[in-house]
């Protein structure tokens, strides 16, 4: 049962994304509600990235992690792999498409201190409120994502599920490590990242996220080492 909140929220994504994705919308509705959804992301990344005590941790966190995504391209990787998944799925959407509905998606739902401090719930003490209550957020938000950046919002489910599901099994050995202080300087840096998902979809850059996601590693290693 340490599993079942991180199942929940897996359901809940899967099951609004798939709503989301039925919902046919006027091509000049889907790009007003496009830009919407890029304004709320910028928001909601403004928001996380503001979580943090030390800009320095942040800052230091996506440099690093931008060399280390550079040297590994991650972005080229993970643009083959939506390009994959979409024919797979034959999807009528453009394999960027299928590719910014993950990433977008899997930023949001992952970072933030309800997915950690939830699964850390599940885990130490067989408590769900709080996965309960984020799967329902989730759920919602995911119909208006679909609905826009098509059927790669419901795979986020995997990585939500993987995510919260490791914390929960190793909640023993990781809570002494997932102090607060680190928990909001990965929020913050988590959270520049979903700011430069909103610039990308509106328009506004082109930002290789991808390749600054190892920049989330590094957060939390900085944060244990200067931040404690």
């Amino acid at each position: 049962m340490v599993l079942w909140g991180s199942f929940v929220n897996f359901l809940a994504i899967a099951t609004g994304a798939v709503l989301g994705v039925s919902v046919k919308l006027d091509e000049n509705i889907r790009t007003t509600v496009m830009q919407g959804l890029g304004l709320a992301v910028l928001i909601i990344g403004i928001n996380m990235g503001l979580a943090g005590e030390n800009i320095l941790i942040p800052i230091a966190s996506l440099v690093l992690g931008g060399i280390i995504g550079e040297s590994l391209q991650v972005e080229a990787r993970l643009s083959s792999l939506g390009t994959k998944l979409g024919r797979l799925l034959r999807a009528d959407k453009g394999s960027s498409d299928f590719s910014q509905g993950f990433l977008t998606a899997s930023l949001v739902y992952c970072i933030g201190a309800m997915a950690v401090l939830g699964a850390l719930d599940s885990g130490l003490q067989g408590s769900h409120d709080v996965l309960y209550a984020k799967a329902m957020l989730d759920g919602v938000s995911a119909v208006f994502f679909a609905s826009s950046l098509g059927i790669g919002v419901a795979f986020s489910a995997i990585p939500v599920f993987l995510y919260q599901g490791s914390i929960a099994l190793l909640a023993n050995v990781l809570a002494p490590y997932l102090s607060p202080s680190v928990v909001a300087e990965l929020t913050a840096t988590g959270g520049l990242l979903i700011v430069g998902i909103g610039i990308n979809i509106l328009g506004l850059a082109r930002i290789a996220i991808g390749n600054l996601l190892p920049g989330l590693i590094t957060a939390v290693f900085l944060s244990l080492v200067f931040g404690g």
